[in-house]
C-alpha cells in the first residue's frame, strides 16, 4: 500500500470511531420501575432495564423508524422514564456497507412505575 492509501484508511477508521457514542434521556417526572433483584452495578442499579439489541431495516425512501413501547410484564405502565441509545463502530460499519438500509440498534430503557 502506498502512503496516500494508508492515510485514507486511517482517516476512514478515525471517522468511524468518532461516530461511536451513547445518548441517555431521563424524565424528571414520575418514578422509575424498580428492579426486584437489583443485580446491576452500573448507572441502572436498582432499575428494571429492558435491553434491545437488534438490526432494523429501513427503505431508502424512509426518513424515520418507530418502535412502539407497549404495556408488558417488564414495562407495566407503558411509559418511559429513562432511555439510552448507543451507536457503535459495528453499527456504523453495517450502515455504511448496506448504504443505510440496515442499522444496528442498541437501546436500553426503563419504564415508569405504574401509578395506583
Amino acid at each position: 500500500m502506498n502512503n496516500i492509501t494508508k492515510k485514507l484508511v486511517l482517516l476512514s477508521v478515525c471517522l468511524l470511531l468518532a461516530s461511536c457514542y451513547s445518548v441517555r434521556l431521563r424524565s424528571i417526572n414520575g418514578a422509575m420501575q424498580p428492579d426486584p433483584l437489583m443485580v446491576r452495578d452500573d448507572y441502572y442499579r436498582g432499575m428494571e432495564v429492558v435491553e434491545l439489541d437488534t438490526v432494523i431495516k429501513i427503505d431508502a425512501t424512509s426518513k424515520d423508524f418507530t418502535y412502539l413501547i407497549k404495556e408488558t410484564e417488564k414495562c407495566k405502565s407503558g411509559k418511559l422514564h429513562t432511555i439510552e441509545f448507543k451507536n457503535t463502530f459495528g453499527g456504523s460499519l453495517l450502515s455504511v456497507v448496506t448504504f443505510g438500509k440496515k442499522r444496528k440498534l442498541k437501546v436500553k430503557y426503563v419504564c415508569m412505575k405504574p401509578t395506583n
